[in-house]
């Protein structure tokens, strides 16, 4: 299995999710958040944007219930052992699965967590869940359980995240070389995703965010690209990204000569991070 952190980090971290729960009388938590999932066991997938599941019982145990596409991926990418798979088929409803599994922990009547703050567990998979464990056991919102513990970043944590800054720098000295008169954005993102990819990083979770001319101002992506005009500006958001750690940048780019509104905002940044 190709794991990018070392078991004692895995233990550390699981160590604390244990401890947690057990300060907040928790018998058992429902993951739905794929950060969660990666962040305690490796799991790594994009397969989180239909029902799954990690449940972590205060005894230590891990069950994964996921559809049928994700079980190769959770054996190769994570220390997770007992992996559950649900039927997709219509009709299906995978909460039937997980009370199952719920059972065979011995949680009916128990104190259950959950990640309802989660992409992946959607308004209809939220109702049939909580219909699923009415009258079964109690259930809180803990979201955030396990996105506090996330928070403050382990030495090998630290390690990916300077990897991914020095990604990021990278990237920036592409848009140096092409911010210029004429270049396509599209020439300019091809560029930075260039050297991330060749640098050995990831997708980052969105796109990069590009924008000049009447689209300088936009805080989104957009799938229109423009040809930088003779007096411009090129607003530009990206993140160098290893092992889905993010190092996330923005530049504003004046092309041509800068508008004295470019200098005032200037020196107002400049006045702000000294402050800070």
């Amino acid at each position: 299995m190709a794991l990018h952190f070392s078991k004692e980090e895995f233990s550390k971290r699981k160590s604390k999710v244990l401890n947690s729960m057990k300060e907040q009388n928790l018998d058992a938590i429902l993951m739905f958040r794929q950060e969660s999932m990666y962040w305690l066991t490796g799991y790594d997938t994009f397969g989180y944007v239909f029902f799954q599941t990690l449940v972590l019982d205060k005894s230590g145990n891990t069950i994964l219930l996921t559809r049928a596409p994700d079980l190769r991926q959770a054996q190769n990418t994570s220390n997770i052992e007992d992996i559950r798979i649900w039927v997709d088929k219509d009709g299906s409803n995978p909460t039937d699965d997980l009370k199952v599994i719920l059972n065979e922990l011995n949680l009916k009547g128990k104190k259950l967590g959950i990640e309802y703050e989660a992409y992946g567990l959607t308004g209809r998979n939220a109702l049939r869940l909580n219909k699923s464990l009415e009258n079964y056991c109690s259930i809180e919102d803990k979201s955030d359980l396990i996105t506090k513990l996330r928070v403050v970043k382990s030495k090998e944590e630290i390690v990916y995240v300077k990897k991914a800054a020095e990604l990021a720098d990278k990237a920036l000295d592409e848009v140096w070389k092409y911010a210029k008169t004429g270049v396509s954005e599209s020439k300019i993102l091809a560029e930075m995703n260039r050297v991330i990819f060749e640098g050995g990083g990831d997708y980052p979770a969105n796109e990069f965010i590009i924008g000049s001319g009447k689209n300088a101002l936009l805080c989104r992506y957009q799938a229109e690209k423009q040809i930088l005009d003779k007096q411009d500006q090129l607003t530009i958001e990206w993140a160098g990204t290893y092992r889905h750690y993010h190092s996330a940048m923005f530049r504003t780019i004046p092309i041509g000569k800068a508008n004295p509104n470019h200098y005032k905002m200037h020196e107002a940044c400049v006045e702000a991070l000294k402050k800070m």
